[in-house]
């Protein structure tokens, strides 16, 4: 994997739709830590190391859409690019119970280099895709584990996350219930941190935006994640259409 800190796909594609993958993959650069954060294989194929499934999910969701798509190349053990510079998880020292050895003594000049190298040219190459687009839509693609440690199932197929602007995310709520599915109305957990990638790229700007969890089980290969984007892509061309936006 290159540790240039995001990917661009799409560029050129016409549609209004703007993808975005923040959690994409579970890679700890070279610089960082010798390139291990402490952690086993197995930790760093789980949730807390990146959202699975929905790289794939973002990809095959912007083909559909014939829309461009970024996608970090970075895990978010390293840095998160969904969370506010000041943000205390930035940096996670503990997740879902497992302590994370590579973080457990990062200091400022540390974060500040994962924030100058990583989190800083992914947002920057966002924010000019963004602005090279006519009327962007964002849709954030992630996605969420069926249950964290010590916790009850988590029941929803798809969740909907939204702040103070729900243009799209009310009508995509009702659209995913009526074909059916289990659709959290800001589940699995509210849609909006401050300085997180939707405020910075979509509500300071007054873009319209959704952010889409699906749980991770039903991602999990490539066979589900074509099913989710096969899904969901005329889903959200309907809502766009009858929004007027």
């Amino acid at each position: 994997m290159t540790d240039t800190p995001y990917k661009i796909e799409g560029a050129d594609r016409p549609g209004r739709w703007l993808l975005a993958c923040d959690h994409a993959t579970n890679h700890v650069p070279d610089w960082v830590s010798d390139g291990d954060l402490g952690l086993p294989a197995a930790d760093m194929a789980r949730h807390i190391a990146y959202d699975i499934g929905a790289a794939g999910v973002t990809r095959k969701l912007a083909r559909l859409l014939d829309s461009p798509a970024i996608l970090s190349q970075f895990s978010r053990l390293v840095i998160d690019p969904n969370r506010g510079e000041d943000d205390p998880t930035l940096v996670m020292r503990l997740y879902d119970g497992t302590i994370i050895p590579g973080n457990r003594h990062a200091d400022e000049d540390e974060i500040n280099e994962r924030l100058r190298r990583l989190y800083r040219p992914y947002h920057a190459a966002y924010a000019d895709l963004a602005n090279k687009m006519t009327d962007p839509i964002i849709c954030a693609v992630h996605s969420f584990t069926p249950r964290l440690r010590g916790r009850h199932p988590r029941p929803w197929e798809i969740g909907i996350l939204y702040a103070e602007d729900d243009r799209l995310a009310k009508p995509l709520i009702d659209a995913c219930r009526a074909a059916g599915w289990v659709t959290g109305d800001n589940q699995p957990y509210a849609g909006h941190l401050p300085g997180d990638a939707v405020d910075r790229h979509a509500l300071q700007h007054d873009r319209p935006n959704i952010l889409i969890e699906l749980r991770h089980d039903l991602i999990t290969d490539e066979a589900g994640q074509t099913l989710w984007a096969e899904r969901l892509a005329p889903i959200l061309t309907d809502v766009l259409a009858d929004s007027g936006l």
